[in-house]
């Protein structure tokens, strides 16, 4: 059985939509909950390698993207996850199953503002200390005048 028979399988409940983008590039939108489950299938059960995990921001609320790459045959496998809460964003962390995840979450976390439930470690990772609080730079909602302003003021 190949391993995109055996996601479909194994999560068959979990999956919203499947997207063969490509012949290896796959594409698959879980249910939320469903996301430990997953990501256990893909790395601990299939031995696919974690790659990393992207953000974004969308009309809906965000999305987390979780790309899993199947080294022997070079198949990617990406695991999507929307997140509708846009005021309080959040999803389980996938660390305690994947301790690689750690410092893209907390990247994820410090940019967007997406808690990742369950994190050993939540902490700036690349903002300045002097950064705001509560403010998260690759929202759309950032105001981004406010931040050149103030760089050139500690030019000045």
């Amino acid at each position: 059985m190949s391993i995109r028979e055996k996601i479909k399988e194994k999560l068959s409940r979990a999956i919203i939509d499947y997207n063969e983008h490509s012949p290896r590039r796959i594409y698959i939108l879980i249910k939320q909950k469903d996301l430990k489950t997953a990501v256990t299938l893909l790395f601990k059960e299939l031995g696919l390698r974690f790659i990393t995990s992207s953000g974004q921001e969308n009309p809906d609320g965000f999305e987390i993207i979780y790309h899993f790459s199947a080294d022997a045959s070079g198949e990617v496998i990406s695991l999507r996850v929307n997140l509708e809460d846009r005021k309080n964003p959040k999803v389980d962390s996938i660390t305690p199953i994947i301790i690689g995840a750690e410092w893209i979450e907390r990247e994820i976390w410090e940019l967007l503002g997406i808690n990742f439930i369950g994190h050993p470690n939540l902490k700036r990772l690349l903002l300045a200390e002097e950064w705001p609080q509560g403010e998260f730079p690759l929202r759309h909602d950032h105001d981004h005048e406010h931040e050149h302003s103030h760089e050139d003021k500690k030019n000045d």
